[in-house]
């Protein structure tokens, strides 16, 4: 991850687009990467219905304490807020996991 901020002269943060766009971007990436493997293992282990849901958002809190543990807790260095960590691209990923489950369900015998 890059530094997307900074401090000047007055103390006020500075957030680097470029910085944040990348930090984003990769956040958004192992959203959707553990979506679908999430999605895969649920679907072998047959987690359906709210197991299923339950299991995804482990998954994603899980993911999320190691995104804060890889900006070492310092989310204003390399974010704008703590939804970004927290919460982005979950919901998008769910949408992949449910695919995930669904066509390992209808796939197997």
């Amino acid at each position: 991850m890059a530094a997307a901020g900074g401090t000047s002269s007055d103390d006020v943060p500075v957030i680097q687009a470029e910085n944040l766009t990348s930090n984003v971007r990769s956040i958004l990436y192992s959203r959707t990467f553990l979506s679908i493997i999430s999605g895969v293992v649920a679907g072998i282990w047959g987690f359906t219905g709210l197991t299923g849901f339950v299991f995804y958002f482990l998954i994603m809190l899980v993911a999320s304490i190691g995104l804060l543990a890889k900006s070492k807790f310092s989310v204003h260095t390399y974010f704008d807020s703590w939804s970004r960590i927290l919460v982005e691209g979950v919901l998008a990923g769910l949408m992949v996991s449910i695919v995930a489950i669904m066509s390992i369900l209808w796939f197997t015998p």
